[in-house]
Formats: C-alpha cells, sequence, structure tokens
C-alpha cells in the first residue's frame, strides 16, 4: 500500500478464542507512537454465536461498516479467501489469508504468517545451517512456516504431524511450489532418528501454550547440534525452548513470529513503516504481564 495521508484507522480480528489475542495491543501502541488513531476491535465468532463458514457475511459486515482492513486467524484462514477479491501472490501460494486490506472497494488477501515467520528466523538465527530442517506440525501455522523456511532457502524440509495426511498434503503442496524433492512426510515414529541427523527442528504445534503445557517430544531427543524455533509465544519461553537452551542449542521464540506478521499487517493497513524494535519490546512486556496475570 502506499503512504497514505489517512491518520485514523478501524480494524478488526476475525477468529474463534480471540480474547487472549495480544494483536489489538500491539497494532495500537505502535499507532499511539505514529500519531494515529487506531482502533482495533476483536470479533470473536465464539462469542457471536456463529459457525467459521459465516465469515464471507462478517467480512462483507466489516466493509460496510467502514473497516479499513482484517486480521484473520483460525478456523478462518482457507474459508475467507472465497470471499476476497484478490490475493497475494504469497497468500495464493499457501492457499491461506490472514491479513485483509479493503481498498477501492475491493479486499485483497495476504498473508503475513510467512513472512514474519521468515524476518524472525533471519533476524534470530541468521546463521543456522538449513540443509535439512525437520517440522514437527504441519496445521495452518506449519504449513505457513514452512512456506518461509523453503523460502529461506532450505534445502530439505521433513514434515511430521500426528495426522499423517496433513503432513502428506503439506508436502505434495510445498513440492508443486518449490520444486520436486525439498518438502517430505515422516510419520511420528521417525521422529527420534530425523531429529538426531537434522541441523534444526522447527515446533509448530499448540504443546508449551499455557492451555497446553509440556514438551511435544521427550527431552532426550535433542542435541546440542541442534537449533529450535518455537511458533508458540504464550509464553515466550516454553519447556521445550527451556530445555533446549540449557542443553546449548541455539533458540528462537515464537515472539518475533507475532511481531513480523503484526509489523507487516501494520504497514499493509496504513501504508506506514511501523518500528519493529519497539514492536519487540512490546510483545516481551505484554507476554509477560499475560503470563503474570495467568
Amino acid at each position: 500500500m502506499a503512504p497514505t495521508t489517512q491518520d485514523s484507522f478501524l480494524i478488526g480480528l476475525i477468529g474463534a478464542g480471540v480474547g487472549p489475542s495480544l494483536s489489538p495491543a500491539l497494532h495500537e501502541r505502535e499507532a499511539d507512537r505514529q500519531g494515529l488513531r487506531y482502533l482495533y476491535r476483536l470479533i470473536d465468532i465464539d462469542v457471536l454465536g456463529v459457525t467459521p463458514d459465516r465469515v464471507g457475511d462478517l467480512l462483507r459486515a466489516a466493509r460496510d461498516l467502514g473497516y479499513d482492513g482484517l486480521n484473520i486467524t483460525h478456523p478462518c484462514k482457507q474459508l475467507v479467501i472465497e470471499h476476497l477479491d484478490a490475493l497475494s501472490p504469497g497468500a495464493e501460494a499457501l492457499g491461506a489469508v490472514n491479513t485483509v486490506v479493503f481498498e477501492d472497494g475491493r479486499a485483497v488477501g495476504h498473508n503475513t504468517d510467512v513472512t514474519g515467520f521468515a524476518a524472525s528466523f533471519a533476524r534470530g538465527l541468521p546463521d543456522a545451517s538449513l540443509d535439512h530442517v525437520v517440522q514437527l506440525g504441519a496445521g495452518g501455522a506449519g504449513a505457513a512456516v514452512a512456506h518461509a523456511v523453503l523460502t529461506l532457502g532450505a534445502g530439505r524440509l521433513t514434515v511430521v504431524d500426528a495426522l499423517p495426511e496433513r503432513a502428506s498434503d503439506l508436502a505434495a503442496s510445498l513440492n508443486r511450489h518449490f520444486g520436486d524433492g525439498r518438502a517430505t512426510a515422516a510419520a511420528p515414529d521417525r521422529l527420534p532418528a530425523l531429529i538426531a541427523a537434522g541441523d534444526g527442528l522447527v515446533h509448530a504445534t499448540p504443546t508449551g501454550m499455557a492451555a497446553h503445557p509440556g514438551l511435544p517430544f521427550p527431552a532426550e531427543l535433542l542435541h546440542p547440534g541442534l537449533w529450535v524455533a518455537e511458533v508458540v509465544y504464550r509464553p515466550l519461553e516454553t519447556q521445550l525452548l527451556r530445555t533446549a537452551r540449557a542443553l546449548g542449542c541455539a533458540t528462537l521464540d515464537g515472539g518475533g513470529m507475532a511481531v513480523f506478521q503484526a509489523v507487516d499487517a501494520f504497514r499493509l493497513f496504513t501504508g506506514r513503516e511501523p518500528d519493529s524494535a519497539r514492536m519487540l519490546a512490546d510483545i516481551a512486556e505484554l507476554a509477560g504481564a499475560a503470563e503474570a496475570h495467568a
């Protein structure tokens, strides 16, 4: 989006159970620092009592009410696509949208999860080897980070999921986009051997979140030569990251992805350049406060 003289914005987040989201505070804090009037509202389908397939109705209502844009989260990232007028190349390749911009009467879908993880990884693990990356989790977040990892230049990505068909579908989609052989799917029982031989591990399941504490696999599978990247950002330090760091692994928490996807969305909504360093400080403060009150 080109720079704009507009200084007032109405943004929303559509999804299920979005009450704990830190996105409103992240966006509004940065907008305040830039002298913008910026209201970020939660549109929780659980609270509204509507099913995910009603996302088109919510999208139209938001456009009619003068919203400038929307973030979209689980379980609506795929369902929203049929209701949009256009997709960015990244959103089209992924088949998922997490950001919608209303411009000139059109609703245009983008995906800043992919760019958000890529930016976070490049900043936090700049020297990480990417010859063979193992990813645990092939859901919505998993698809986004898998695209990011291959965009960053990973030679080979092996995807493991508790639902083998989901891992196979993701690997097939990645190969169509990035070229045959870049991605493979593996059954969970192969995880020990894969981690032992891999350069790095991307964790993209809910395990480690406040509501799903614990480790996604036995701690003894970790080894000091492995880097570990996490998608979960509440808490910022999951048990997996704490265990990996104690072993000497290079680690990346999920806060960077949360911030950089918000940075890219903020830019799309406003046409203005957000300060990622300030927003990284925000996420640390906000996530810490959320943990303290949990």
